[in-house]
This record gives structure tokens, C-alpha cells and sequence, in this order.
């Protein structure tokens, strides 16, 4: 028998129980979790925009205890996509031409992406605003390390990591695996939307709102293109912008923005 890029070895129970336990194990934990995070602003007895949601917090006062952290997070954060790409070339669905994740077009992924993270950037930046001004929103705190010499590089990497992590699982993976199922377009596009918007869920209902277009214009990306290189490019870029940013801008232009 013939396996194509359309016919994975595995049955299609298999495929529902593979799919369950790697978003279980990466976006879909996170997605509970940010429901629960959300719940429990909600409940705190505060408004939702009087409070806050950080990324990239220090893990201890000690800075290279501290530093030992942070890359450990952003290694083991990475096992889920390893995980997807052997279950991937398991069923000889081999990742590099099944998801695009190569070098071979560096101009048209480097021009891709920048294109998309400014299309996305800017109208995101205003959906937050708004978001915050009707009250749907926590306060965003994109990095809150200690000022020590590692910091930007370790927001440089927790930045790729994230484009890298949700680019390869929330579109790539599932995909590809909705689509061995026979799912149809649209189910296939709001699965991985609703995904997005649900883990950005503990920063509140304007990010889960810009999250979610977001996957759609990227699931509809991949599913035209065949390559998520571009989407990783796109998600570093406005992940840097908002990380680094936010550590270097003064604080007279923060407390404006």
C-alpha cells in the first residue's frame, strides 16, 4: 500500500487520541489554565482592566539562578514540538515538505513574515487599547525580568520559542491532523482559531478576540502557502517587538501607551 501525504498510517481513533494528549500536553494545558486564570480575575472583586496579566516573569531574586530558569522553561517548552514532528515522520509525513519548517525559501519567508506581523501588529496594538479602555482587558506586562545583561537575549529566544511552539502545533500539527481526519476547511480554521484565543484567554476577552483573527488569517496562510515559516517569522517578530520594547522603552512612554 501507498502511504500518502493524505493516508497516515495511524486510524483515525489513533489520530483523536494523538492529537488530545499533544495538545494536552503543550496549548491545550494552557488553554485550560488561562481559563481558570480568566475566572479568577473575574471573581477577584476588581475590575478586570485594574489588573494584570505578565509574561515573562523572573523566577528568583538570584540572576543566574534566575537566568538557569528561564532557559530551562524555554527548552522543555519545546518538547511538545519534537513530539509532533516524530509523530508526523512516524507516518512518513515528512515535516520539512508536510509543514514547511526549511530553509529552502528564506527571501519569501523573511518578506512573508514581515508583512504579516505588520498587518497584524498594528491592528492588534488597537484592538488591546480598546479592549482596555471597555474594560475586557488586564493589563498586559510583556516582561517583567530583572534588569540584568541576559535579559533581551533571553526575550529574543522566549520569543522565538513561543512563535515556534504555537506556529508548529496550533497551525502546522493540527492542521495537518484535522485534515487527515477529513475535517472540513472551515472546522479545520475555527479548531485552531478558537485554540489561539483560548490560551491568550488569562489577559482577557480582547486578547482572545485578536488572538483567534489571528489564527484565522494564519490557519488560511498555511493551508494556502503549505508553509509555516513565514507564520514563525511573523509571531518572533511581534513577540520581540512587544517583549524587548516594552523592557527598553522609557517608563514616561509606557505609562503613555
Amino acid at each position: 500500500m501507498t502511504v500518502t501525504q493524505d493516508r497516515p498510517v495511524a486510524t483515525r481513533r489513533q489520530l483523536g487520541w494523538e492529537i488530545a494528549i499533544v495538545l494536552l500536553l503543550s496549548l491545550g494545558q494552557s488553554a485550560v489554565y488561562a481559563v481558570v486564570s480568566l475566572v479568577a480575575k473575574l471573581t477577584a472583586g476588581r475590575p478586570l482592566s485594574q489588573q494584570t496579566a505578565t509574561l515573562n516573569p523572573s523566577q528568583s531574586v538570584r540572576p543566574y539562578l534566575d537566568l538557569t530558569y528561564q532557559l530551562l522553561g524555554i527548552l522543555f517548552a519545546l518538547v511538545p514540538v519534537l513530539l509532533a514532528l516524530y509523530l508526523l515522520t512516524r507516518d512518513r509525513l515528512e515535516p520539512g515538505r508536510t509543514l514547511g519548517i526549511d530553509f529552502r525559501k528564506p527571501g519569501s519567508d523573511l518578506g512573508w513574515g514581515t508583512s504579516l506581523a505588520a498587518g497584524i501588529g498594528i491592528p492588534g496594538l488597537l484592538l488591546v487599547y480598546a479592549a482596555a479602555k471597555l474594560g475586557l482587558n488586564a493589563q498586559i506586562i510583556p516582561a517583567a525580568l530583572n534588569p540584568v545583561w541576559w535579559a533581551i537575549p533571553v526575550l529574543i529566544l522566549s520569543a522565538i520559542q513561543n512563535a515556534v511552539l504555537e506556529e508548529v502545533i496550533v497551525v502546522g500539527y493540527l492542521v495537518t491532523r484535522l485534515k487527515n481526519l477529513g475535517w472540513q476547511l472551515w472546522w479545520i480554521v475555527g479548531a485552531s482559531a478558537v485554540l489561539r484565543g483560548s490560551y491568550h484567554l488569562y489577559q482577557g476577552f480582547g486578547a482572545f478576540v485578536g488572538n483567534a483573527v489571528m489564527g484565522v488569517i494564519f490557519s488560511l496562510f498555511f493551508l494556502k502557502k503549505g508553509r509555516v515559516m513565514p507564520l514563525i517569522v511573523a509571531h518572533s517578530i511581534l513577540d520581540i517587538a512587544a517583549f524587548v520594547g516594552y523592557t527598553l522603552l522609557p517608563p514616561s512612554w509606557l505609562n503613555w501607551l
